[in-house]
């Protein structure tokens, strides 16, 4: 089949539309990859990846292959700069690319027996007779972290290898291809940036159109604010490379019991968490706060053992619950907002947590939280007293959970 200028233009059109409407990356690559193997590039395997900006993964890559779906169509990649993976990339054909200054590699695998190249040895392995690399440089302008290039690889197994034609082509489409993948990937990296930096519920709000200053929701919320015991006397003592191995562990243990259990986290102030909890009744948001607790003893358990054991220091979590009404939205500046609750209720729940160490007590529950409990949960709290809290107009009863049943709380 011989290509001609109405496919490749049909190409063209159908990436234009798939880039404006905001197709994901596995559907650019599958339908590129299909509309190019029937307009008549004999392709056998296509790779493609793009680097991103995430707190764990360096960039994602995507794969296709010509006889169907492959085991991990998407990939994800942690850094580069170090291990394995660090290898991987100087050995690869890309890597020679961006050291030479060159944004295109065409090997003819069947002229090869040794190569500086794995990857192009392997494909020579399994069948392959003609490999193309293509890098497209974004300005930097438009570079966002490390996102600065898209990079593919491009593989046919037909005895001939890739016609001049369809290398001409691929050329010409993959530029498309990077430009609609490209916007892919920012939308992609602006919901991450959104929900590791305002929370998982504050982000939608805000990605939907909620960044005018003052519009708040007036909610009724379980409030969470915790810290960590004795944590000033800690970091005193410690190192200061210690302290924020020591933040990040701590956080790692509140904010995925928080986030297992339904609940948001809106704020990270020091060693302190402030967090709500919203889905559903009252009721149902009280058993999650509570489910939430449950969880973070369960991981402080073992996270104190593995410090411990590697002769780090270790600590407990104090954690004050309330539920009230709050405004529930954007407070700041024109220039700078931030998306969180305010109102009496945030500042009682940070009095209830402060109030852990006057009681000796690692969770205080108010008691309206208590009395919003269902029946059967109520009774696995016990009331410390009666207390007067800075700040706050009335006094009223903290709970704990009851240490004769805790472990089956």
């Amino acid at each position: 089949m011989i290509m001609n200028e109405d496919d490749i233009v049909e190409i063209e059109t159908w990436l234009d539309t798939q880039g404006v409407c905001g197709a994901s990356e596995t559907d650019l690559v599958d339908g590129f990859c299909a509309r190019c193997l029937a307009a008549g590039i004999r392709l056998e395997r296509a790779n493609t990846f793009v680097d991103t900006l995430h707190p764990i993964y360096e960039g994602r890559v995507f794969l296709w292959r010509r006889e169907g779906e492959v085991d991990k169509p998407i990939i994800e990649y942690r850094s580069s700069q170090q291990g394995e993976s660090a290898e991987n990339w100087r050995n690869s054909t890309f890597f020679h690319l961006l050291q030479i200054g060159e944004a295109e590699m065409r090997e003819r695998l069947t002229n090869i027996d040794t190569s500086p190249f794995r990857q192009l040895v392997t494909l020579k392995q399994e069948g392959c007779t003609d490999y193309l690399a293509l890098i497209y440089h974004f300005s930097s302008q438009g570079s966002i972290g490390e996102m600065d290039c898209f990079y593919s690889s491009w593989t046919t197994d037909h005895p001939e290898g890739f016609a001049d034609a369809e290398i001409a082509a691929l050329r010409r489409l993959v530029r498309g291809l990077a430009l609609a993948m490209k916007c892919a990937s920012l939308t992609r990296i602006v919901r991450t940036l959104a929900e590791v930096y305002l929370g998982r519920d504050a982000a939608k709000r805000v990605l939907a159109g909620r960044m005018n200053r003052g519009a708040a929701d007036r909610i009724e919320a379980v409030l969470w604010y915790s810290d960590l015991r004795d944590y000033t006397r800690i970091s005193d003592a410690a190192a200061p490379d210690a302290i924020i191995p020591m933040l990040n562990d701590y956080a790692e243990a509140v904010i995925s019991s928080i986030q297992e259990a339904g609940g948001d986290v809106l704020k990270l102030i020091g060693d302190g968490t402030l967090a709500i909890f919203t889905e559903g009744d009252s009721a149902t948001a009280c058993t999650a706060a509570l489910k939430a607790q449950k969880l973070l003893r369960q991981r402080l358990v073992v996270l104190n053992a593995a410090r411990g054991a590697a002769g780090q220091p270790a600590t407990n979590v104090y954690l004050g619950v309330h539920i009230g009404e709050v405004f529930y939205g954007n407070i700041g500046s024109d220039t700078r907002l931030d998306f969180t609750v305010v109102g009496p209720a945030v500042n009682e729940v940070s009095r209830i947590a402060s109030m852990c160490r006057s009681v000796d007590q690692d969770i205080l529950f108010s008691d309206r939280f208590a009395s919003a409990l269902p029946e059967a949960l109520q009774k696995k709290l016990v009331c410390v007293g009666r207390y007067a809290l800075r700040g706050v107009g009335r006094a009223q009863e903290l709970f704990t959970l009851d240490p004769a049943i805790i472990r089956n709380v």
